[in-house]
């Protein structure tokens, strides 16, 4: 076996034999798989020092091919190394690239350096069959940059450290209280006020600790298109989320007329620079429909739902959903007034009626909604999805209801709760989810009748950002957990008290070199260095064992 994460489902070898690749070494190409040609000799090449030159015919010796096969599902591939070249064949174009991506772990860690260690050397694959296909189509990775802001080059460092552990969603969060993160040219203030705070506390929202600085971002419409292009190079969709009702006080703060303005003085409300939840929502009016209906006009244009075909969940919109109080609605006339115009039975139903509303858009513009397990309250929308983080019985309920389910409960995969137990551990959040925590995670529950199991999507790990003010704080809580996790998310693994977990942690030997070239901060397996450190920082850990529900 060879020490490749996620674990493929078959491998023979090694042969007999080996393939070395060198500057003399070809690049054959059949159409379909130019994005995994560019990217070999973008990326692989630039590592190893290596041209990759067109090869002027398909069969001939030191060669590297790469060709699609209808026999083989989207993204399975088969790589087949012998002593006269390597090959990669995928079920799509998408197979592909994780073929390569496979190929690239083989190499050795040099191949994920952006340049050559040893121009000069000759890199050699044992001979080996490989035969790979994924457990879960969804494979997400959730990223909070509403909370802290992420430059552009940090997000799309993250979407080719997805691609290295063949993850294809990235959920992007760019709306919160404490900030909005993307341009809207027909409501400028939503980014000219609504993305940046005066202070930021530093840690939990009981620490007494506050960075007395301005914090913001956004991203500009070419920002965007540049990140989802980026991104569907490497067959990851974007889903992008724009919180409603709740979790809004950054919108209101730029537009107050949001707001519920018959019971606060929404013009006061400034970007909320605490962390938690606030009863600040959005104003259930027609006026606030229009609003929102015309700021999805504008992102559906930017995510365009054929964005990466192989899948198809780039269709899928966010709109969050999730800790809307509803503590202004009961005292609001306006929105009591339009539970009794609806009949309504009162203010769940309000929500359901808003999360429908915007149902019903999406889908008439060929998109698909997903949002929070909240939005299960007072009824779930007809053809919504639903992403399951207060647990498994969210999910469950939904795909007993017919609803497809991303699985992604805070308890097992919110990876700002903290790793380890210690006094050293930066900002403890949350129950501790050490690196075999997540490795023996099982999305599927077990309650779940096996003739709903075909509603789980897949899986998704959500890193919120409340406590993770730079870079280095996020690859901190991501790493080495999100490598468990992809193997979670792709390989067929056998039930989580069966799993080889000390297997895992002797390739995972291998993968902190990988991580160590690609410049990956990830928390030791012995605990955090010094500056990973973060003493007098208040956290909110929780002591036990999260409930299993």
């Amino acid at each position: 076996m060879n020490d490749v994460i996620p674990a493929p489902r078959a491998v023979e070898g090694p042969l007999s034999g080996v393939f070395r690749l060198g500057p003399d070494t070809a690049l054959w190409a059949a159409p379909g798989t130019g994005a995994t040609e560019r990217w070999l000799r973008t990326t692989l090449g630039a590592a190893l020092g290596l041209p990759l030159r067109p090869a002027r015919a398909q069969g001939g010796p030191d060669c590297l091919r790469l060709g699609l096969d209808d026999t083989l599902t989207p993204e399975a591939y088969r790589l087949t190394v012998t002593d006269r070249g390597a090959e990669i064949r995928g079920g799509g174009p998408a197979g592909v690239f994780w073929g390569a991506q496979t190929l690239r772990q083989l190499l050795g860690p040099d191949a994920f350096r952006r340049a050559p260690l040893r121009p000069d050397a000759v890199h050699a694959i044992p001979a080996q069959d490989i035969e790979d296909a994924p457990r879960f189509r969804w494979r997400g990775l959730m990223l909070d940059v509403a909370r802290h802001f992420m430059p552009k080059d940090g997000v799309l460092r993250y979407l080719d450290l997805m691609a290295a552990h063949k993850l294809n969603v990235l959920h992007f969060h760019l709306t919160d209280d404490q900030g909005w993160r993307v341009e809207i040219k027909r409501y400028p203030k939503l980014t000219e006020v609504g993305s940046w705070r005066a202070r930021t506390r530093q840690g939990h929202r009981a620490s007494p600790l506050w960075e007395e600085k301005p914090h913001g971002g956004f991203y500009t419409q070419d920002d965007i298109r540049e990140i989802v292009a980026y991104a569907a190079e490497r067959h990851i969709a974007v889903v992008p989320e724009i919180d409603v009702p709740g979790h809004s006080q950054a919108a209101i703060a730029a537009y107050p007329e949001l707001g519920n303005t018959d019971v606060i003085d929404t013009t006061a409300l400034t970007v909320w620079d605490d962390w938690g939840i606030t009863d600040n929502v959005l104003a259930p009016t027609d006026n606030t429909l229009r609003f929102y209906e015309h700021v999805f006009e504008e992102l559906l244009g930017l995510f365009p739902a054929d964005a990466v075909p192989a899948t198809g969940f780039s269709e899928f919109f966010h709109i969050g959903g999730d800790e809307c109080p509803r503590t202004q609605w009961r005292a609001s006339p306006a929105a009591q007034a339009r539970v009794q115009e609806l009949g309504l039975a009162g203010e769940d139903e309000l929500q359901a009626w808003f999360t429908g509303h915007f149902d019903t858009w999406l889908a008439a513009r060929g998109r698909r909604l997903i949002g929070w397990d909240e939005i299960l309250e007072g009824g779930l929308a007809e053809g919504a999805a639903v992403s399951s983080w207060r647990g498994y019985a969210g999910g469950i309920a939904a795909a007993r209801a017919g609803h497809d389910v991303v699985m992604c409960p805070e308890q097992q995969v919110y990876l700002d709760h903290r790793q380890d137990a210690g006094p050293d551990e930066p900002v403890p959040i949350g129950y501790v989810r050490t690196l075999e925590d997540v490795y023996r995670f099982e999305p599927v529950p077990p309650a779940l009748e096996a003739d709903r199991v075909r509603h789980v999507l897949g899986t998704q790990a959500n890193v919120w950002t409340e406590v993770m003010e730079n870079p280095a704080r996020v690859d901190y809580q991501a790493f080495p957990r999100l490598a468990a996790f992809a193997e979670v998310a792709w390989s067929a693994l056998p039930a989580p008290q069966e799993r080889d977990f000390t297997g895992f942690g002797q390739r995972m030997d291998a993968h902190y070199r990988r991580l160590d070239a690609l410049g990956v901060g990830y928390r030791p397996p012995a605990g955090p260095h010094p500056w990973q450190r973060r003493p007098g920082v208040l956290g909110r850990p929780i002591e036990g064992a999260p409930p299993a529900r």
